[in-house]
């Protein structure tokens, strides 16, 4: 497969690493952009795997919460311009309002919403904004104590990364600031239960890898494994991470303090998954030109 010079610059921006490095990572994996992440992991040549968190669509995330339940959702739209629209934000807030009725995406887009479905109205929008939009997904909580936060809110309950948190025991300020974490932090998981077994095998194998590169002997591999997957456990699951607020402690250690526990959480971020065809602008440009 032929290597291009904008595969060399993606895998690049994703890695931190070197021109020439990704290029022979790429080479060595036929083209294949994840191969070529855990390729250049086994070397020691990425200095960061940022695939998970690249953002491409637009539009906004909306969070609701009423009594022990929250809700996020996510409504798509083709440019930011339009997340910016006061008319699509009422639309979504409106979305939000339903969904903490229903049980999932699906029922959400057949669910009333003023004599429409959700749907109809979404389709209502496309015809009158004149961009194509979508609700993709929405996710809940249910605890003793729910809370939200949404990071730089373009308006009141929604933005470009919504969370919840729900607790059993605790306060609603101590939500906030586990909520605030997430955002930042972005945890795949709440716990090594929880985790993808996949997510943790792959890890393992790129371990293992790395490790056998130090030429070291099969059973100094293994307890360097152990401890190496003791710390990606703490780098990917909420409670094993240390707490923003007070790093001296785990997010488990610090729920302890606050006499909470942490059952549950989401955190979603516009675009989360989606990518899109970008064009450079003098290519933009020369389009636009030839009508």
């Amino acid at each position: 497969m032929a290597i291009t010079a904008a595969m060399v610059k993606e895998l690049r921006e994703m890695t931190g690493a070197g021109m020439m490095d990704a290029k022979k990572a790429l080479t060595e994996t036929d083209g294949d952009q994840e191969a070529a992440i855990d390729w250049l992991r086994t070397k020691g040549l990425a200095k960061a795997a940022k695939k998970s968190g690249r953002t491409a669509a637009e539009g906004l995330v909306a969070v609701k919460v009423e009594g022990g339940k929250g809700v996020a959702v996510e409504v798509n739209s083709e440019t930011d311009f339009v997340g910016k629209n006061a008319d699509f934000q009422k639309m979504v807030a409106g979305i939000a309002d339903v969904a903490v009725t229903v049980s999932d995406v699906d029922a959400l887009k057949a669910a009333d919403m003023g004599g429409k479905t959700v749907a109809e109205v979404v389709t209502d929008a496309v015809a009158t904004i004149g961009e194509n939009m979508s609700v993709r997904r929405m996710a809940s909580v249910e605890g003793d104590i729910v809370t939200s936060y949404i990071h730089n809110p373009a308006a009141t309950g929604m933005g470009k990364i919504g969370v919840l948190v729900a607790l059993k025991g605790g306060d609603e300020a101590f939500g906030k600031q586990v909520a605030m974490h997430i955002a930042a932090a972005n945890p795949q998981s709440l716990s090594e239960a929880d985790l993808d077994p996949a997510v943790v095998e792959h890890e393992r194998k790129v371990q293992i890898d790395i490790a056998r590169e130090s030429g070291k002997p099969e059973q100094v591999i293994e307890k360097m494994i152990v401890g190496r997957m003791k710390k990606f456990m703490s780098e990917v699951t909420l409670l094993g991470q240390n707490f923003v607020i007070n790093p001296d402690l785990t997010v488990e250690a610090a729920a302890k303090e606050a006499g909470a526990e942490i059952v549950g959480f989401v955190r979603m971020e516009v675009g989360e998954g989606i990518e899109k065809k970008e064009e450079d602008f003098a290519a933009e440009v020369a389009k636009a030109a030839q009508g």
